[in-house]
């Protein structure tokens, strides 16, 4: 379905999509990309990527979505009620990186744009999206480049938008049952609309094309630092962490499925492998400790690396 405002995000999203992809082959040298295209109602496009079972790589996928349908899911107007019983489109790049080495972070992107056809009132768009990063073995220097990168994306737009969209990654990507954080969070935005459109376009299109930047050199520098069994259990079990937020809280997980979206798109997400322990706790002064203590908390990265 033509559409003369979703046109040009999907293209762009389709392009990034080719390009990150490109780039996480690179990457692990070995595993490729199985790649679909399935046509969906209404002239909608599903294009799931997935990579698994590489040597740096243990799942990796980047999923493009156009989703055409004739009434908002439940996830999508527990904001807006107004908008319900409209027809809308919704188009959106998601991807996520499972690294096999527990010293590479695991990371997460999502970019999306809705649009309404007025059914039953006025007719609306937004955008939303970012993306964040989860260690599970922190490095000080491998966390102020990403939030460093993820400020010059913002850059042109505002000097509060690094900040407030930083902060809001911080609210929503935490476990309130763990009353923990994911990860070191980086940028979530929603409903974006101010300014019209053409502006809000230009700043997703500064985040998809920051995400590279910000992730590729971490993996470079982490993706072959030696390790053992004990540090691959200790991943497996913080993916667990990882498993529980997209099951129970995670808004993109449950619109797809109310969608009734490609149910293994969207479990694609979840890492292949991973554990739960009954009330265990890291030893105190292990590097296991470290990240509860020194990265899952609230922190001004930028402010701390540059002496501030």
């Amino acid at each position: 379905m033509s559409d003369p405002i979703a046109d040009p995000v999907r293209e762009y999203l389709l392009d990034l999509q080719d390009q990150i992809c490109a780039a996480l082959e690179q990457e692990d040298e070995v595993a490729r990309f199985e790649a679909l295209t399935l046509e969906r109602e209404r002239g909608g496009l599903a294009r799931p990527r997935v990579l698994s079972d590489g040597p740096v790589l243990e799942r990796a996928a980047v999923n493009f979505s156009h989703t055409v349908g004739a009434k908002m899911p439940q996830a999508a107007t527990t904001r807006r009620p107004e908008l319900a019983g409209q027809g809308f489109q919704a188009v959106s790049l998601s991807l996520i990186v499972h690294p096999l080495n527990p010293y590479a972070p695991t990371t997460h992107s999502n970019l999306r744009f809705f649009i309404t056809d007025g059914s039953g009132g006025e007719s609306c768009w937004w955008f939303g999206g970012g993306f964040d990063l989860t260690p599970y073995y922190g490095f000080e220097e491998d966390a102020a480049h990403w939030h460093r990168t993820a400020k010059k994306a913002c850059e042109g737009f505002g000097e509060k938008l690094y900040p407030e969209y930083k902060a809001a990654c911080d609210a929503y990507f935490f476990l309130p049952h763990r009353n923990e954080p994911r990860g070191i969070g980086g940028l979530f935005f929603d409903d974006l609309d101010e300014g019209g459109f053409d502006r809000c376009f230009a700043f997703v299109r500064s985040v998809g094309d920051h995400f590279l930047p910000a992730y590729r050199p971490i993996l470079e520098k982490r993706k072959h630092t030696a390790y053992g069994e004990r540090e691959r259990a200790f991943q497996l079990y913080r993916r667990g962490r990882y498993v529980e937020f997209n099951l129970v809280y995670d808004r993109g997980t449950r619109f797809g499925l109310q969608a009734r979206g490609r149910v293994e798109s969207i479990l694609a997400s979840l890492p292949p492998q991973v554990s739960w322990r009954y009330d265990w706790q890291p030893e105190p002064g292990t590097p296991e400790a470290r990240l509860y203590e020194d990265f899952l908390r609230p922190r001004d990265w930028l402010s701390e690396a540059d002496g501030g």
